[in-house]
């Protein structure tokens, strides 16, 4: 392709060399340099693609998209300045792919809590009704039958409009993806086309990227800025903000506390196996039984339900499915001892999530509540203090450990978190290595109670350090129940 087809749509400079180049390769990580490639050099949150030109030239590299004034020192070179480099790769992707995204329907779902459940449970009803599905998200991407391990939430651009490429080459004709907050300020999904955006909530998280809550919020309207149908959760006080300031053409409301929204939950029954509630629609009452407790079930479902509608999916046949919807690996998993407790594994990471999974444990348990609770390294300290003292709140023992302690120290993480409990009534203790406190809190797990394992939910690793290393919570409750037979 040639270099003046991908700069289409895009405003830019020829600095020195011809947009005649041929083009067979795109890339924005130098490890991937190869001849007749073109580079974009994004500025990423520690790594500035600029300070890699020299580098991926020597590999072959003869094209170079840049948003700052370099100086290379190479002849033959084609340079292209640009305002905003991620806007471009994002520009120059599409181009690159034939603008994949135009020929599927897009369902994009954003939020601090529920995107992963709400997208499974979305992609089980269109598949179930029959439509060839894709999805993208935390756990893993789904391109047909076909199942790809995730890197991240949402993909960089580049691997977006390939991921969206391959979809289509496989005849997917909807994609259900999760678009996090950071692929919305980092333009991953800019120039991407969407048919349905979902809101689930807004609540404290990842302020170490965003700083204040009004630059999370502002990442997540962008979503609404770029799709043709919205899903809003008018519960969440955010969403007049986001109503007001979208521009979809048409508005599709949810709520189990305003009877005025388009798919309104009443008569609500909360019990360990479940959830049941009448949704009312178009002005008919119709039973809804979904399999996974909490009160945030109910909103997850009214999500995937509205959704589905807007796909075109009947009522009816939205409702059925739901009631054969198995979850989601991690995310509220319980895990059932022959001794008569339960032990739930759940990815609640933040504040807002550990709250929810906790008032739906205490809806229906019987016995105590132990939970196992940690916090990311490297990330948003503000919120682990709030951490602890949810987990105290809501429980009857609580074990404070390590999550992902990355870069720093896990005992300074730990004795963060342990700001929050020390002056509550809650007992607690400190067990640093993450299994040996899954273990003991399992130790004391008597008949009835329930055993939370919250914080890294399907995650399959953890990180120390700046190594990854295979840990699996589900794997050790598993063999450790296993061990008590």
């Amino acid at each position: 392709m040639k270099l003046v087809d991908l700069l289409v749509g895009i405003e830019y400079e020829v600095i020195t060399g011809s947009v005649d180049e041929n083009i067979t390769h795109v890339l924005y990580d130098s490890k991937f340099a190869k001849d007749e490639s073109l580079f974009v050099s994004i500025v990423g949150t520690k790594v500035d693609g600029h300070k890699y030109i020299n580098e991926v030239i020597k590999n072959g590299v003869r094209v170079i998209v840049v948003e700052k004034m370099v100086d290379i020192n190479h002849k033959d070179i084609t340079v292209i300045r640009v305002k905003d480099t991620r806007k471009a790769l994002a520009m120059i992707s599409s181009n690159f792919y034939g603008h994949p995204s135009k020929n599927i329907k897009l369902i994009g779902v954003t939020g601090t809590n529920g995107k992963t459940t709400t997208v499974f449970l979305i992609n089980h009803i269109l598949k179930e009704y029959g439509l060839k599905t894709g999805l993208i998200g935390t756990i893993e991407c789904h391109i047909g039958d076909r199942i790809i391990e995730s890197a991240r939430t949402t993909p960089e651009s580049l691997d977006l409009q390939k991921i969206f490429c391959d979809m289509g080459d496989s005849e997917v004709d909807t994609v259900v993806m999760e678009v996090s907050s950071h692929a919305l300020d980092l333009d991953r999904v800019y120039n991407t086309e969407y048919d349905i955006g979902i809101f689930t909530n807004l609540s404290l998280d990842h302020l170490d990227y965003h700083k204040t809550m009004e630059n999370y919020l502002d990442a997540k309207i962008k979503l609404f800025k770029i799709c043709k149908n919205g899903v809003i959760n008018i519960d969440d006080n955010v969403s007049n903000k986001i109503i007001r300031e979208c521009t979809c053409d048409k508005i599709y409301t949810y709520s189990t506390e305003k009877k005025g929204a388009d798919f309104f939950a009443k008569e609500i029954e909360l019990t360990s196996k479940g959830v049941s509630f009448t949704l009312v629609f178009e002005g008919k009452d119709y039973l809804v039984n979904y399999k996974t407790p909490g009160k945030f079930s109910v909103y997850n479902a009214l999500a995937a339900i509205a959704a589905s509608y807007v796909r075109g999916v009947p009522i009816e046949d939205i409702i059925y499915h739901i009631g054969k919807f198995q979850g989601v690996r991690g995310r509220f998993q319980n895990i059932i001892s022959e001794k008569g407790y339960s032990a739930i594994v759940d990815y609640a990471h933040s504040p807002d999530g550990l709250l929810n999974v906790l008032k739906s444990i205490k809806e229906f348990a019987v016995g105590r509540v132990i939970t196992v609770v940690g916090c990311g390294g490297d990330r948003d300290s503000s919120k682990r203090p709030i951490m602890g003292k949810i987990a105290s709140d809501y429980s009857d023992f609580v074990v404070i450990t390590s999550d992902n302690p990355r870069t720093e120290i896990p005992e300074n993480i730990i004795d963060q978190i342990e700001v929050g409990i020390m002056d509550t009534d809650c007992p607690y203790t400190k067990i640093t290595d993450r299994q040996e406190g899954i273990e003991f809190a399992l130790t004391m797990a008597e008949e009835n109670d329930v055993v939370l394992i919250a914080g890294k939910g399907h995650e399959t690793y953890q990180e120390i350090g700046k190594n990854r290393i295979h840990f699996n919570d589900v794997e050790i409750v598993l063999n450790y129940i296993q061990g008590e037979s």
